[in-house]
């Protein structure tokens, strides 16, 4: 980019050419869910790691061309037929606000790198701190990597807080990170990196119908740690799982570490909400429920008053990880780490001063974050969300995809050869079994899930829903048409949950199989979930012909 304006400068032509080259790769109404004509990769692996430098200058166009073309054939996140996962198409301005950085390379290391760029952090922050109940003057956050990022920085909060000593001598002590079996699995990538140990994890078990954390079970572990002096780093407590929408109870949870303090010598145990998944939800805090202004329907506002009454506790929380590019409808990455009490975790993660970097400006996070290099792009995507959607318009989005998520539930309810897999789901996700032609599904099912002797059952049709899965993947890669219109990407999860009799976990086989759907569009509409039933039958009946 050329220093002064007015001059010539090609970055705007250059990047218009390079937006219009891309969006020649969307397909045309009605097309595949994936951009370009072709799904075929591109390259062997790993022969293509034999490239080299290039002797000679390439030309900027020639460059963007082969730039655009890495993205053929990959999924269309902006295709309603894309509904494979937690994956939602970024709103215009989180894109727009994330590429601004690119241009003049804000470093929000400290101030003098990022002057007035550094607002988009601090006032981020402060709108989640008040959404979350919190004093935003004494709260503060800090945009990391991902929502292992997150799960990071709380790991290390609360080892720094319980052993202060480990700073300088590393972690000495086996102190235990207590999670539900439900929590995400970076809880290893967490506790191996900070050198912990992920053998100081203790999974606690969750009740088997709702599948929160089991507080008699966590009251034990905490009692029985409590006597033999061992202390407790932290609990995480999971605010929306990302299959089940499961919200772990955190105003109990807090009650019982309350109850169950660390032995003397040894600092306070953290309370840490991964709410990386169900963050916005807390915006119906706001929503008049009775007058129901945005107009949903019966059921979807009932789902939504579960979920906000799952989550408001999270005000009891010591510091909250959030992700925008989940249900913020944010780019990767704009992943937000808030904690209440900016006072404590800055001063005892702060680390001394350094030689070539000065304190011009109040806000200067250098001293405290994991990282030293910092990127605005996450911090402005979160805060031009915040301000371009707002209250009312996160709660339009997540209850109307919520009500194209219902009437999949409806669709699969009146087929007698399909089953939900998980009926009290809360979130977005579908998750459902497909039986042979002539099955009574729900007979079939509960047999599976609740009779032993129905083992081997349960085991073929597992089977069953993943040849399915693979035929649907199959399909939507090919570009396959099934009355005209081209198979969506859709999934499926090789065991979401244990059957009933195998909530132990012992048989390693005994688990749900089950395909899914996960809408995150704004264009997705009940016809688009007509045809996914329409093309998951079809699929259904081509696998069983296979297996003849």
């Amino acid at each position: 980019p050329a220093p002064y304006k007015g001059g010539a400068d090609n970055l705007a032509a250059l990047m218009k050419k390079a937006v219009e080259m891309i969006d020649n790769l969307r397909p045309a109404p009605g097309g595949t869910a994936f951009l370009g004509n072709s799904t075929k990769l591109d390259y062997s692996y790993p022969d293509v790691k034999k490239c080299r430098i290039p002797q000679k200058a390439e030309s900027v166009n020639k460059v963007m061309s082969d730039c655009v073309n890495l993205f053929k054939g990959m999924p269309d996140v902006s295709s309603p037929l894309t509904m494979s996962n937690v994956w939602p198409q970024p709103n215009n301005a989180s894109i727009i606000a994330s590429m601004l950085p690119l241009i003049f390379a804000p470093n929000i290391i400290e101030g003098e790198y990022a002057w007035n760029v550094h607002k988009a952090e601090l006032e981020s922050g402060g709108m989640l701190a008040d959404l979350f109940e919190w004093d935003p003057a004494k709260s503060g956050a800090v945009y990391t990597y991902g929502g292992s990022g997150c799960w990071f920085y709380g790991l290390k909060y609360a080892i720094t807080r319980v052993l202060p000593g480990s700073r300088e001598k590393g972690v000495r002590t086996d102190g235990k990170v207590l999670v539900s079996a439900q929590a995400h699995y970076c809880r290893q990538n967490a506790t191996d990196w900070s050198g912990l140990g992920m053998d100081n994890v203790v999974v606690i078990p969750t009740d088997p119908e709702s599948n929160k954390m089991d507080l008699n079970a966590l009251e034990s572990k905490l009692k029985e740690l409590t006597e033999q002096g061992i202390p407790v780093i932290e609990v995480v407590c999971t605010m929306g799982t990302t299959d089940a929408s499961v919200f772990d109870p955190i105003a109990d949870v807090r009650r019982l570490l309350d109850k169950y303090p660390n032995p003397k010598g040894y600092g306070k145990a953290l309370l840490y909400a991964d709410a990386v998944c169900g963050w916005s939800w807390q915006t119906f805090r706001y929503y008049d429920f009775e007058k129901n202004p945005l107009g949903f329907s019966p059921e979807a506002l009932r789902v939504i008053k579960k979920n906000y009454d799952e989550i408001k506790g999270i005000h009891y929380a010591d510091a909250v990880g959030i992700d925008f590019h989940k249900f913020g409808f944010s780019p990767y990455i704009s992943s937000c780490f808030v904690y209440k009490d900016a006072a404590e975790f800055e001063n005892i993660m702060r680390r001394g001063s350094y030689a070539y970097l000065q304190e011009v400006t109040p806000y200067n996070p250098m001293y405290y974050t994991l990282e030293v290099s910092r990127t605005a792009s996450g911090s402005l995507a979160g805060w031009a969300t915040l301000k371009y959607l707002g209250i009312e318009g996160l709660q339009a989005v997540l209850g109307g995809i919520l009500e194209v998520r219902l009437y999949m539930d409806s669709l699969v309810e009146k087929q007698t050869e399909m089953v939900m897999a998980d009926a009290d789901d809360t979130g977005f996700i579908t998750l459902f079994r497909v039986y042979p032609e002539g099955t009574d599904a729900r007979e079939q099912f509960a047999r599976e899930l609740n009779d032993r002797g129905s083992r081997a059952e349960l085991l073929c049709n597992n089977r069953l829903q993943q040849a399915i899965g693979e035929k649907m993947f199959e399909w939507y890669l090919s570009g396959h048409k099934i009355d005209g219109k081209p198979t969506p990407h859709i999934a499926y999860s090789t065991g979401f949950r244990n059957a009933s009799w195998n909530e132990d976990g012992s048989d390693a086989e005994g688990t749900v199989y089950a395909l899914k759907t996960y809408p995150m569009n704004v264009y997705n509409n009940p016809s688009v979930m007509d045809h996914v039933i329409t093309c998951v039958l079809a699929a259904r009946d081509e696998v069983e012909k296979e297996m003849e």
